[in-house]
């Protein structure tokens, strides 16, 4: 094991619970596992730093992780957007809606996690009408039929490429629990794979191109398309809008979009309202 030191805003528990990555699993008591492409990583918090403050109060602190210290360094960094200062977002959008800062001083420490996007697509297309826990297992269930082994203590497998997920059959992707979104999935799996759909290409796009690009694939609609954006491209300003965002800005904010102010940091406050609606 070796040791990091964390001084911003980071919580394990509240990464996991914010709707954005669904491999995501309290494997003890206080260690938790991230699976991300073909990489394993197990991660508790083992003290706070020397140096604690008030103004970052959100599980700072030296953490213990599985990974060796270069991997650490040249994958997890970035998957845990590290280079983005968390809590002096929060001190710059502090201010501009009585809402929005009850939902960040109650989500503060979660972060938008930079995500594979192939995996990304796939996910959120799966989760249309799916509660969380059920989209986390049609992603397992998915990983395990048709995805490589990537560990070799315990049967963990990385996320199916597009080409296992073209070959599969309509009933073995059903058996997954996909329901009625095998043809959206399948449409997605078949654009990527035949190279219609460069998934690659796209992170040079500009936001409104790789919004529109996306939506060429079946069953990607605003909302999904959104989501890729934001966690599999980085693309911090833009705003998912599903059934808690829509209640949050009618109920919370007299129908009136508060996250059009917050400029490049809009998708970073969707996800404090996000997990303020889902976990208050």
């Amino acid at each position: 094991m070796h040791k990091v030191v964390i001084q911003d805003d980071f919580s394990l528990v509240k990464i996991a619970r914010s709707g954005q990555c669904f491999r995501v699993h309290e494997v003890d008591a206080g260690w938790w596992r991230f699976i991300a492409q073909d990489r394993v990583l197990y991660i508790r918090r083992a003290e706070q730093p020397q140096q604690y403050s008030f103004e970052k109060p959100y599980a700072a602190g030296v953490y213990e992780i599985s990974a060796p210290q270069e991997e650490w360094d040249e994958f997890w960094h970035k998957y845990f957007d590290m280079e983005r200062n968390y809590c002096a977002i929060r001190q710059t959008c502090d201010g501009r809606s009585e809402f929005v800062d009850t939902a960040m001083r109650f989500g503060a420490g979660l972060r938008v996690l930079n995500q594979d996007s192939w995996e990304m697509l796939v996910t959120f297309i799966i989760s249309q009408r799916k509660s969380i826990p059920a989209i986390s297992r049609a992603v397992e269930e998915l990983s395990k039929r048709f995805g490589r082994p990537i560990c070799d203590t315990e049967p963990l497998f990385a996320f199916p490429t597009p080409a296992a997920i073209a070959a599969a059959s309509d009933d073995d992707l059903k058996a997954c629990g996909l329901g009625y979104r095998v043809s959206y999935v399948r449409s997605a799996a078949t654009m990527v794979e035949s190279g219609e759909l460069d998934l690659a290409a796209l992170a040079d796009f500009s936001d409104e191109d790789l919004f529109a690009e996306l939506q060429r694939v079946h069953g990607v609609g605003k909302k999904v398309a959104n989501c890729v954006c934001l966690f599999g491209y980085g693309r911090s300003q833009m705003v998912p809008v599903d059934v808690w965002i829509e209640r949050a800005i009618n109920d919370e904010c007299a129908g009136c979009d508060p996250f059009a102010q917050f400029g490049a940091n809009a998708g970073i406050m969707q996800q404090y309202v996000f997990y303020y609606m889902t976990n208050r």
